[in-house]
């Protein structure tokens, strides 16, 4: 990639990465201070291969919100923090910010609907959801690979994203489930060894 790439020559990127809104790229602005596409670079993050979850939450009005993101790791294990981030255009991104808990369903390899489900923009994503209530009425997903109920503890700004830092409550896990992988702008799955 060079550094003079514009949205006008952006090489071919997977189909549903190329067509992700971009406000640089769709305007045919570069980013600004670094002077590259916007889908270059997020086609080369799309090399590191992730784990899909859902974020659950209770808004303030007792309403149900989630969303999916692959951004959720690790931060400590004493005290048991993990991260994750979330778009600062997210609709969702004030009742994330306000939520005293929330919960990190990561998905298993067969829930690939639940996560086209709640990555889309509108509707109810909770329709026809396996649910149950965690710990403070958090909405729990059924049959995931893992759960993590958390503390809404820190959060900071980072770039166009906020970093949610939660310290984890509960969790649990499913040990026989194949967990569902996003590797350059597909779903994949573990090959069985």
């Amino acid at each position: 990639m060079t550094s003079a790439t514009t949205a006008q020559n952006c090489p071919e990127t997977p189909a549903n990465l190329a067509n992700l809104p971009c406000q640089n790229c769709d305007t045919g602005r570069t980013l600004a201070a670094n002077g590259y596409c916007c889908r270059d670079f997020r086609a080369t993050l799309g090399s590191f291969a992730t784990g899909v979850t859902v974020v659950t939450a209770l808004a303030a009005n007792g309403e149900r919100i989630g969303v999916t993101i692959s951004s959720f790791n690790s931060v400590s294990l004493e005290p048991p923090l993990i991260l994750w981030s979330l778009s600062n255009n997210s609709p969702n991104i004030d009742a994330f910010r306000k939520a005293t808990h929330y919960s990190v369903n990561v998905l298993a390899a067969d829930q690939q609907e639940i996560s086209n489900r709640f990555a889309a923009q509108s509707g109810d994503r909770f329709i026809d959801v396996p649910v149950h209530a965690g710990s403070h009425g958090v909405p729990l997903i059924d049959d995931t690979c893992a759960t993590f109920e958390c503390t809404n503890e820190i959060q900071y700004p980072g770039g166009d994203h906020l970093i949610f830092v939660g310290r984890v409550a509960h969790f649990s896990q499913a040990s026989d489930k194949s967990p569902l992988i996003f590797h350059n702008g597909r779903y994949r799955t573990l090959q069985n060894d």
